[in-house]
């Protein structure tokens, strides 16, 4: 896997300010900028006047990346996730419809969230964050170590705090014929989650001394803290599960309801 930074480029509002954030990511990665848009059947000299615009307008800007066009056969989806194979990152719009472009996503984004073999960023419209800073979304487990490497990276990068969120819910036993709680004692059940928490930061913290780490440890639904955290910050890293051959690859309902509902930027991490 190279360095590269590959963006969708489209015409429209949220996906500019993709290329915008891609450019700006490149920049500090010090990494080639690959802006790929699909043919689409149509005018293709109308596409080719799209790439070369944006070309134009990003290279004026950042002088410092290189930045390349690539005008590929295919879907966007295909298109996007075929471009990926070789990047470091790849950066989608987070285009809406139904009148609700901050909660809903087109099925492209959803798709090469759950599908592209490196980190997704899904860009919402630029604003100015009111607490900015990096949250991320952890269970606790081993397989995390992508999902917390991106984000203390990311932190370190545009020197921003760390934000560790890890939601937590009663063990279910199967009673007949449906699920009963079990019967425990909530301030252990919590000690023991903040306890696992704090072992999973230990060595993160030794790693990047450099950035200031908080952590919140609820007993709430993943989905619903992490949109709620995502409010006013700057990004929001997640990891991606699910089942591999559904409809939306390895994108999981928890990771979908954030990407979907989040108020940030989102980057899907594969693990």
């Amino acid at each position: 896997m190279n360095q590269s930074v590959v963006v969708g480029v489209d015409p429209s509002e949220p996906n500019l300010a993709a290329v915008d954030w891609a450019a700006e990511e490149a920049s500090l990665r010090r990494a080639e900028l690959r802006l790929v848009h699909a043919r689409s059947g149509g005018a293709e000299d109308a596409e080719a006047q799209l790439l070369d615009r944006e070309w134009t307008r990003v290279a004026a800007r950042y002088a410092e990346v290189t930045v390349a066009a690539e005008l590929v056969d295919g879907s966007p989806r295909e298109a996007l996730t075929g471009a990926a194979a070789d990047a470091a990152l790849l950066v989608v719009g987070a285009r809406g419809s139904g009148g609700f472009p901050r909660l809903l996503l087109g099925s492209t984004s959803l798709h090469v969230a759950g599908h592209a073999p490196c980190p997704v960023a899904v860009v919402r419209a630029p604003q100015d964050p009111l607490e900015p800073g990096v949250v991320v979304g952890i269970e606790g487990k081993e397989h995390e170590e992508p999902v917390l490497a991106y984000a203390f990276l990311e932190a370190q990068r545009h020197s921003l705090p760390v934000s560790v969120v890890h939601a937590w819910t009663y063990p279910l036993l199967l009673g007949p014929g449906h699920e009963v709680p079990v019967v425990y004692e909530e301030s252990h059940i919590e000690a023991q989650h903040e306890r696992l928490v704090s072992e999973v930061l230990a060595d993160w913290r030794e790693r990047f001394p450099d950035v200031t780490v908080t952590s919140s440890v609820v007993r709430s639904g993943a989905a619903k803290e992490l949109v709620a955290a995502s409010a006013g910050r700057s990004l929001l890293v997640i990891g991606r599960h699910g089942e591999p051959r559904g409809p939306l690859g390895r994108l999981g309902s928890t990771s979908q309801a954030v990407v979907q509902h989040a108020e940030c930027t989102v980057v899907v991490v594969p693990v």
